[in-house]
């Protein structure tokens, strides 16, 4: 089973992401994570992407195709895979097609405003990867899993922030339509337990009905 997350940044679609594939045994792919690797061991293409993701704007389709078509065709994605941060477009999602074929979309829906206070108290540890917002319990600045000191990544501040909601809105809402005939909305203004639990039940159920 192959599925998209949808959900403007700052919604929660990575934990919810980690959730499925914990329960369900897909594997997690997140087009930033995939870039942001590349970018850590200074690939041409990372290189290359970076200049887009600091600026808060779209990484071209060519680049994210190319390396997201490389991680899907390894052996681990045969039971399927979750989409996280692509397709953010109509056009994204045309392309796509060429590549893989996907079962169900999940919308995580929250309002801009939370949005906004969620980016922007987010906070990165640069060892692993792990997030962290300064508004959780229990937060101390440095990463929970390794101990490393988080920071704050450059899309994640302010202006870029304020730039990706607008292109989120203008480039990616419009799949909603999209993907009509295999969408399963629902709220990420709870808790993570919260927004999984009817997630967990829906895809259960279609796991019951095969």
């Amino acid at each position: 089973m192959n599925l998209i997350l949808l959900g403007a940044q700052g919604s929660g679609k990575g934990t919810l992401a980690k959730n499925i594939s914990r329960d369900f045994g897909l594997v997690q792919i997140s087009t930033g994570d995939l870039f942001r690797e590349s970018i850590a061991k200074k690939e041409k293409l990372g290189l290359k992407a970076k200049e887009y993701m600091n600026r808060g704007e779209l990484v071209p389709i060519e680049l994210t195709l190319k390396i997201l078509n490389e991680r899907i065709s390894k052996p681990d994605c045969k039971k399927g895979f979750i989409l996280d941060g692509f397709p953010r477009s109509i056009e994204q999602a045309e392309a796509l097609k060429e590549v893989a074929n996907i079962d169900y979309v999940i919308n995580v829906e929250l309002p801009y405003e939370e949005c906004v206070a969620r980016l922007t108290t987010r906070r990165t540890c640069p060892n692993c990867g792990d997030i962290d917002n300064m508004t959780y319990e229990g937060y101390t600045g440095n990463c929970r899993k390794c101990g490393t000191p988080l920071f704050q990544r450059d899309d994640d501040k302010p202006e870029a922030i304020k730039t990706r909601l607008e292109v989120y809105e203008k480039t990616t809402t419009p799949l909603i339509n999209f993907y009509s005939d295999r969408l399963f909305k629902v709220s990420s203004l709870g808790t993570p337990e919260d927004t999984y639990r009817p997630v967990k039940d829906f895809l259960s159920n279609l796991g019951r009905k095969k």
